[in-house]
């Protein structure tokens, strides 16, 4: 795939790596409580049948099970059996209890994945040691994959210590320069992540580096236009306003400031960035430099996928998952 392109969906390991947990960061009070609260939201619900694609090595193969021994998923582990099995021993894991699905290949283990959610074998799919290039090639294949009519898109879910309520952040892993029409899916699909996770009337900040709008700044005449799509009713479920810069989505004092009338500015839920690289910059600074924690799910295809670091710590694997346990109970009509 060309990351040149405006309106290629790409992978996230092609042009943008998912932040990763901090190394020796010290954690602030009360660091973890949101990622707590969904894990939360999850329990009770009925595990979901997910297809962990080519977990090959200790921390992917680790992280399925830490999530099924936390009833959040029904692992189906696809990949080389022998290679699953040194994993399991190398990580003094047991597998017994949970199906393998043999696959020679990520390529072919990816493929699988994808046939058994399109059979209904499984609700959601997890990324393992494969590129993600490899996985979502799978998945957007136009004839064999889990394509819907809605534009694919990555939300992360951020816990952020200094904010006071949840926030998503998109698409700062797949689409890297999207046209307005796949602005509207990527919106669309975070709103309805949002009122999966309990958000009721999500508050949407379009973010742009000035709050006027300007030709010179392509991103705030798309913002502008979302903002009228969502007045005639092309984008449900939320509240829109922008262009808003970071500060003025985030900080109510920095828009009474600058006298923004705004319900959205000071208190968004959702951050939509202009591109993949702003998104990706803005997600790593609130974790490097914000102490946030991360987690992040593709949207917008026929199940939820997943998308795991190596790095990524017990906690946020969890909450990865147990966000696709809520999108998955939410489509089959299961309370969440």
């Amino acid at each position: 795939m060309n990351s040149t392109e405006s309106n290629t969906e790409l992978p996230a390991t092609a042009v943008a790596d998912a932040p990763s947990p901090r190394v020796g960061a010290t954690e602030p009070a009360g660091a973890g409580s949101l990622y707590r609260h969904l894990v939360a939201m999850a329990r009770g619900l009925d595990a979901v049948r997910m297809a962990v694609v080519y977990p090959v090595d200790a921390p992917s193969l680790a992280g399925a099970v830490e999530a099924a021994q936390a009833g959040l998923i029904e692992p189906v582990l696809i990949g080389p059996p022998a290679r699953i099995y040194e994993a399991a021993r190398s990580a003094r894991i047991d597998v017994a209890p949970y199906r393998i699905v043999a696959a020679d290949h990520a390529e072919q283990a990816a493929s699988q994945a994808v046939a058994l959610a399109r059979a209904g074998q499984v609700e959601a799919i997890m990324k393992g040691a494969l590129h993600t290039d490899e996985l979502l090639r799978a998945v957007v294949d136009g004839h064999d994959g889990l394509r819907t009519d809605r534009r694919i898109s990555h939300v992360f879910v951020i816990d952020a210590p200094a904010y006071p309520r949840p926030l998503l952040i998109t698409d700062a892993a797949v689409n890297v320069r999207p046209t307005l029409t796949e602005k509207r899916d990527i919106v669309q699909n975070a709103i309805d992540l949002a009122l999966v996770l309990g958000i009721a009337e999500p508050c949407v900040a379009i973010l742009s580096a000035v709050e006027t709008v300007t030709e010179a700044l392509p991103a705030t005449i798309d913002a502008a236009a979302l903002c009228k799509m969502a007045d005639r009713g092309q984008i449900r479920g939320g509240v829109l306003d922008g262009p808003l810069a970071f500060d003025n989505a985030v900080s109510a004092q920095s828009a009474q400031t600058k006298g923004i009338a705004s319900s959205v500015a000071g208190r968004a839920d959702i951050l939509v960035v202009p591109d993949l690289e702003a998104g990706n910059m803005l997600a790593k600074e609130l974790e490097y430099l914000g102490q946030a924690r991360i987690a992040g799910i593709v949207v917008g295809a026929r199940v939820p996928i997943v998308l795991t670091s190596r790095a990524d710590g017990t906690l946020a694997r969890l909450t990865s998952c147990a966000v696709a346990l809520l999108m998955a109970r939410r489509a089959g009509g299961g309370e969440a």
